[in-house]
């Protein structure tokens, strides 16, 4: 089972950017705990393939979804700022026609108001925010937990 990993603008500065919002890890250590938890929660004999991609571009965003998802079962997916605004990254998401789990480091909810506003919500199968790092495995089992239905 193949699931991309796609982190949207900012998530590289992770460990340097406010530790109050965002946690102190970087996001290589996320990675380190989704490649960890994969390995335990392997479906039967099938392992769970991570493919990671980080980038401060929307068009490299939506290039990598394009050409990733036809071998790839779902998606995990933190947008950062493109989560409030971009109908270019929700097209592209929709166009995939994979499962995907929204996370967010922070509570967008209980943020600012333009952070309220997700324009990739209501095309999530789940979202999880709020638990810093905690999110990402928390998506990461959600979403296995999708597709294993």
């Amino acid at each position: 089972m193949r699931i991309l990993i796609i982190n949207g603008p900012n998530l590289n500065m992770l460990g340097k950017r406010d530790p109050g919002q965002y946690g102190s890890l970087t996001l290589g250590a996320i990675e380190d705990l989704l490649r960890a938890k994969a390995g335990s929660l392997s479906v039967g004999h099938e392992a769970i393939e991570l493919v990671f991609f980080q980038s401060n571009h929307e068009g490299a965003l939506i290039d990598f979804i394009q050409a990733q998802s036809p071998h790839a079962h779902g998606i995990l997916i933190n947008p950062g700022a493109l989560t409030h605004y971009s109908y270019a990254l929700r097209d592209a998401l929709i166009d995939a026609g994979l499962p995907l789990v929204e996370v967010h480091l922070s509570d967008i909810e209980h943020r600012e108001p333009f952070r309220k506003i997700s324009v990739i919500a209501d095309i999530a199968a789940e979202r999880v925010m709020g638990m810093k790092e905690k999110s990402y495995i928390e998506g990461l089992e959600r979403l296995v937990k999708y597709l294993k239905v």
